[in-house]
Parts: structure tokens; sequence; C-alpha cells
């Protein structure tokens, strides 16, 4: 691993600012102290910060050799928000706060970002601009696109965004980028089915909003099998499923929920409007009325093959080409979707490993994100830092050999 050794040098220092982000977490637009922590080292480091951007948002601008004077500029991203969730890791960092935890590894990701920070400031062995987006609220707040709406890309004109997210299973050491999506749209439904409520024994002077629900959940899976193309990926979970309050009683009301992930607004589109025929003719086959509502959570992420393959090529000079896997699309959702949906640029993988870094008493269970026991590699921080580095140099000099080419 070519890892660049300032950023090596300091990895011990920026595991331990990593470390305290972990046992002091916060949820989704209450970043701050970890707001605080990002721009008092920002700034202790020269540079300048803007807070503020989607409630708790930070960004820190590094201008290279220029001064930024070329006008060529890319955007870093590091989301900071912990869950709402119970740690079970016993660890000296494990959470001080009872029902927050860092189990998706957003400590570590502002880490690595923070890492890279030190090193463009000190170095800008480049020309241009490299902003560091440090996002508030991305487990479900929607805290890239509060960012964006409050004129992130208008205060901080770039061309290019980047994202990376640790992804535990993969083998320490790889790295995983791919053009095209990567990351499903996540979207919720709740539906309500009204009928007649009545006496169990006497079922026939009701309309009982069960068996409907029944033939509606069965019917939704037709739209995966029968209406969308076999080659378009679509999941329709329902999850909840909420009705009556006795066994003799027929009940009035049944409610559904659950989710839908696609990897493309179009198949979305389809599911949304399908499911809702579904159930408003359902229900008026068998006498009822229905209340459908859908809502759109974050769009599938979807990376620009230009500047997925320019990720590829830097990832390779860092850790070989043969560490650099396909980066497998999954179902799960990131909202720095957002942001791929008003700038070009790639959200990539770095591996977390399997586990075998957290010491003894780190709790059972596997290490894998959003579980009780996940805890970030601190080995990742060098790789990462370094990623973030070279990525902004390449980008940033590829733009430049394009700019002199058309001169």
């Amino acid at each position: 691993m070519n890892a660049i050794d300032s950023i090596a040098a300091q990895a011990g220092a920026i595991a331990a600012l990593r470390r305290d982000i972990h046992a002091h977490p916060e949820l989704c637009f209450e970043e701050v102290r970890t707001a605080d922590l990002v721009a008092t080292t920002l700034t202790e480091w020269g540079i300048p910060v803007h807070r503020g951007l989607g409630t708790t948002g930070v960004v820190g601008t590094v201008h290279g050799r220029d001064g930024g004077a070329c006008g060529r500029a890319l955007g870093l991203r590091a989301d900071m928000d912990a869950l709402p969730m119970q740690e079970s890791n016993t660890f000296a960092h494990a959470s001080r706060h009872p029902g927050k935890m860092h189990a998706c590894g957003h400590d570590g990701h502002t880490a690595m970002l923070l890492a890279a920070a030190q090193h463009l400031a000190q170095h800008r062995d480049f020309d241009g601009t490299v902003y560091l987006i440090f996002q508030p609220a991305e487990e479900g707040g929607g805290g890239a696109r509060e960012m964006i709406e409050d004129g992130l890309f208008e205060r901080f004109p770039m061309q290019a965004v980047f994202g990376m997210h640790n992804w535990p299973g993969m083998p320490a050491g790889s790295m995983a980028v791919s053009p095209g999506p990567v990351m499903a749209s996540s979207n919720e439904f709740k539906i309500t089915i009204t009928g007649k409520g009545g006496h169990a024994a006497m079922p026939h002077t009701g309309v009982d909003p069960v068996p409907i629900a029944c033939q509606m959940v069965q019917a939704f899976q037709t739209i995966i099998t029968r209406n969308k193309k076999p080659v378009d990926a679509g999941v329709i979970s329902v999850t909840m499923v909420h009705a009556g309050e006795a066994t003799n009683v027929v009940p009035d009301c049944c409610e559904i929920q659950g989710t839908v992930r696609t990897f493309s607004l179009e198949v979305l589109d389809l599911i949304e409007k399908r499911m809702q025929q579904i159930a408003e003719h359902t229900c008026a086959a068998f006498d009822a009325t229905c209340e459908f509502e859908f809502v759109r959570n974050y769009p599938p992420t979807i990376n620009s093959p230009a500047e997925a393959g320019l990720a590829r090529g830097v990832m390779a000079r860092i850790v070989g080409a043969d560490q650099v896997l396909v980066q497998e699309p999954t179902m799960g959702a990131e909202d720095f979707a957002f942001m791929l949906q008003a700038k070009p640029g790639a959200y990539c993988f770095i591996a977390n490993g399997d586990g075998d870094h957290r010491a003894l008493g780190h709790g059972g269970g596997p290490c894998t994100l959003h579980n009780p026991s996940y805890d970030f590699n601190d080995a990742l921080i060098p790789l990462g830092a370094t990623y973030w580095v070279r990525l902004a140099e390449a980008w940033l000099g590829q733009q430049q050999d394009a700019a002199q080419a058309t001169a």
C-alpha cells in the first residue's frame, strides 16, 4: 500500500480524533460537538471554514499553489452523524451516550477526510481548489439535500464531487468503484385500508380489511415478476401489517407499510404507479376504500463513468490493480445520491476487513454496518486519506491538462 508518508505519520493522532468522535455520537442535525471538533481542527491547520449549511454542516476550503485562480474545483464529502441504537462494545472509546452509536463508520469517514485535509493544507501540490464537505444527517435526514438547498454548490462552485464509505467483509487493503448505479433508491409506503368492522361471528355484515390486505400484498409481487423487465432491479418489501384489537372483532381498518428499492427512477415510477393502482382497485373490488401514501427518500446513487474510471486508476496506484474490486451494487441507500444528481462524481467503497481489528470485549456479533458491535478499522485512515489526496491531485491535474490542450 502506497500511503503518503506524512499521512501515515499522523495516523495515530487522527485515530485518536476518530475515537473521540465515536465516544460522543450525535444523531442527524444534532452534530454540534462533532462539527465544532471538525471546524476547530481545520482552523488550526489554516483551513478557512464555513458552517451552518444543512444546519450543522462544515465546509473547508483548500486552495492549491495558484490560490484557486484557475477556477477548477472538486468536493470531497464525509458524513458525520451516528445512529439511534445501543452500542454493545466495551472498549474505552465506546459510546458514552445511551441509545446513540457510530455503527456505520461515519466517525471514520470524518477522520479520513480530516487526515487528507491536513496533508492538502500543508503541501498544496495542485492548482485549483478542494472543498472539504463534512455533511450532517446521512442516516435518514437527507443532510446532503439540505446542504444543497442551503446553497452548497452556489457558494462553493465545484465541477465534481466524490464520496467514500467503509465496507465490512471486503478484504482489508482493497477498494472498489464502478460506473453506474451502486446504491439503490430508498422509498417508503403506507396504505390504509378502510372497511366496516363488526362481530367476527357475523363477517357478512361488514367489510373485512384483513383479507383485502392479504390480496394486496400478494399482488404487489406481480409488479416485480410481471410488470418490470426481469433485468431491472427492484424490491418491494411489506414490513408491517397492523390491524385489530380483539380476536372476536372484525376491524374497521388495516394498515400496510414497507419499502421500495430500485436502481433507476424509471423503475421506481413504474412500481409506485402500479402499487397505487393495485391498492385502489383491490379495495374497490371488495367495497372498501384506500388511502395510499408513497414517500421518496433518497434517489439511486449513480456514479459517472469518467469519474469512476479516474477513481479506479487512483486506487490501482495506491493498493495495486488486483486489490481494486468491482463495486457490487447494493440495495442499501445513500443520500450522497443527491450530490451526484447535481454534479458528476463517484462514490466508492473502502474495505473495513472482517472485524479482526477489534480488541477483546468488542461485544457479540459480526462487525457489520448497523450492528451494535461494529467499529471502524483505524488502519483505513492512512489509506483512505491517501486516496482523497491522490484523487484530488489527479482530478485537478486532468482538468489542467484538458484546459491546456484546448488553449
